[in-house]
């Protein structure tokens, strides 16, 4: 099967083609996985973590990925994990695989329903092969039916994006009425917009970007307010949710919440460029008024199912920009140099 591989870690500025386009063999089963064949992949920031050596080491050379739609080609036996009930597959079925691949399924967290902070767990497309080709493999227990109004391509970013967005904005504990911060505004904060408008429909939305084309795309899809991270907003807030790779936007946030406002940071690592700015902490203005900061971990498979029933119910999509398989190089690259609009999703053919 041909797969974009990733042999070693380096600098999109340096290597803007780490990943190569190759003939490997195409997955086997084991009891309990299923062999998907890849329809569509959502291309994340986190690959860029990835690939510049900022995540946990990936095994290498790996098939980076893990936004994943696909079909059902082959099953194998029942499921391992007896703790979480599993959904029959059967070839044919259209799935979807998210960042979660594994976890142990016995530690006090995954008995929890919290498995995203289990000490085994293990994500698609850095601990086992992703997305980046034309099949993969995974254990049954950690696929996902995909609505059947919402097609393969539209799926692919809400495995992660949607999925880890509406994780986020669970965690700020925001109320109908209450505002909304986003910093960033890509795959993760143009899908939490629409959630927002779904779910608090008085809820009004406020976006913070660099980027000028962004900032109006917001504004399009029903921002109150846009500007740059610098830019003071018209309101307090009560909540923002950080999506942005950089410390800055955190550091400039804070000054913008309310009294016992909450910042989420969605982000799997911060670039160190700017970590110097962290020195620059003003705990009167930024923390103090029991403000206070949480990181989101991960995913669970709970967050996946809900999100997608979710989308299907509000007819939530994407913003979607396609590539072909063998342009993932071209897709990283602009999402390193920041022409998002939306989401980047991968064609295998």
């Amino acid at each position: 099967m041909k797969a974009m591989l990733l042999h070693a870690t380096s600098s999109l500025a340096t290597n803007p083609a780490p990943l190569t386009l190759e003939d490997i063999p195409e997955p086997k089963i084991g009891q309990g996985e299923v062999l998907i064949r890849v329809t569509a992949c959502g291309v994340c920031h986190t690959e860029l973590d990835e690939i510049e050596g900022r995540t946990p080491p990936p095994h290498l050379p790996v098939v980076l990925g893990h936004q994943v739609g696909g079909i059902i080609m082959a099953t194998s036996d029942s499921s391992l994990d007896k703790h979480t009930p599993t959904p029959e597959f059967k070839p044919g079925d259209r799935v979807g695989v998210a960042w979660i691949y594994s976890a142990c399924g016995k530690c006090k967290y995954c008995l929890a329903g919290e498995e995203n902070l289990c000490e085994q767990f293990r994500a698609t497309g850095r601990d086992a092969d992703g997305g980046y080709a034309e099949y993969m493999k995974v254990s049954s227990d950690f696929a996902h039916h995909l609505p059947g109004s919402i097609s393969d391509i539209d799926a692919a970013p809400l495995l992660c994006a949607g999925a880890v967005g509406y994780r986020s904005l669970l965690l700020t504990n925001i109320k109908d009425g209450q505002n909304l911060g986003l910093t960033g505004f890509g795959a993760s904060g143009h899908l939490v917009l629409k959630m927002v408008k779904y779910k608090y429909p008085k809820t009004n939305v406020f976006v913070f970007s660099r980027n000028p084309e962004e900032r109006e795309f917001a504004r399009s899809l029903g921002a109150v307010w846009a500007g740059e991270i610098t830019e003071t907003p018209s309101e307090l807030l009560k909540a923002v949710i950080d999506t942005t790779p950089a410390w800055k936007p955190v550091v400039e946030a804070l000054k913008y919440l309310a009294p016992g406002g909450r910042l989420v940071i969605n982000a799997i690592r911060k670039e160190q460029a700017d970590k110097e700015i962290l020195l620059s902490l003003d705990y009167p203005s930024q923390l103090w008024m029991e403000k206070e900061i949480k990181s989101v971990a991960n995913v669970t498979r709970r967050d996946v199912r809900e999100f997608l029933d979710l989308a299907a119910e509000a007819d939530i999509k994407p913003e979607v920009q396609e590539f072909p398989l063998k342009d993932a190089n071209q897709a990283l690259v602009e999402m390193k140099q920041g022409k998002i609009r939306g989401a980047k999703v991968l064609r295998p053919v």
